[in-house]
């Protein structure tokens, strides 16, 4: 599969997305820079790693959504094409509105930085169909921005709409609504999450739960072509 890792200024998790790629699936994925304005041809996948974009100076991602490549990443989930936000990704999808909501300060005003679980929602997605429903897993968080929140009305359609992706199981750490941990988009080809399966891909590090959302995206690719 044809992977484009996005770096911007701050960003600090980009090659570890590239390694774990690389591991759990053979492909080399590219690195490509806030300031290009075209993603590299055939793109099948799109990643906003971790980190502190710009610094996140404003409000963390509110910078980073105005950087000249994300006109082409929004063109890219506008055709269909998949997107994975992982931390300050997510948060730079909620700027960018490519997902609904916002990532606010943790309840506790803590940066929380810890292997946490958290239960799979769904099992039919591009991202996620190499867990079982209902699975509980266990992959690290590392931020200071990351309650989930939505006005009342939209969160019910978001749970309606089967959009959660995963929920903090075994105790919520960061005081998110509904105990989100990482949502979908209506079309479910975008995916914003707190947690870093990058970190956990590799049992070597500490552990490989985070594995299946690198091989869930190849065998999506792969059967359908997108």
């Amino acid at each position: 599969m044809n992977v484009a890792v996005v770096v911007f200024p701050g960003s600090n998790c980009d090659r570890d997305v590239v390694k774990a790629i690389k591991y759990a699936t053979g492909d080399e994925a590219a690195l490509v820079w806030h300031g290009e304005t075209e993603l590299p041809g055939e793109t099948d996948l799109v990643v906003l790693p971790g980190g502190f974009s710009y610094g996140d100076y404003l409000r963390c991602g509110a910078m980073a959504h105005t950087a000249p490549i994300m006109a082409d990443v929004k063109r890219h989930a506008d055709r269909g094409g998949l997107v994975l936000g992982i931390c300050n990704g997510f948060q730079v999808l909620t700027e960018s509105k490519m997902l609904p909501g916002a990532l606010l300060v943790n309840r506790d005003l803590a940066f929380i930085c810890r292997p946490i679980e958290i239960s799979v929602e769904r099992d039919d997605t591009a991202f996620t169909s190499g867990y079982e429903k209902g699975q509980v897993i266990t992959i690290p968080i590392a931020h200071y921005e990351g309650r989930y929140h939505l006005p009342e009305n939209e969160l019910e359609l978001l749970e309606e709409r089967g959009q959660v992706a995963f929920r903090y199981s075994g105790g919520n750490p960061n005081g998110a609504l509904n105990d989100i941990a990482g949502i979908y988009n209506e079309g479910g080809n975008v995916l914003g999450m707190m947690p870093h399966p990058e970190r956990y891909s590799d049992r070597a590090v500490g552990g490989d739960d985070g594995l299946p959302v690198w091989l869930s995206i190849k065998r999506w690719i792969e059967r359908t072509g997108a």
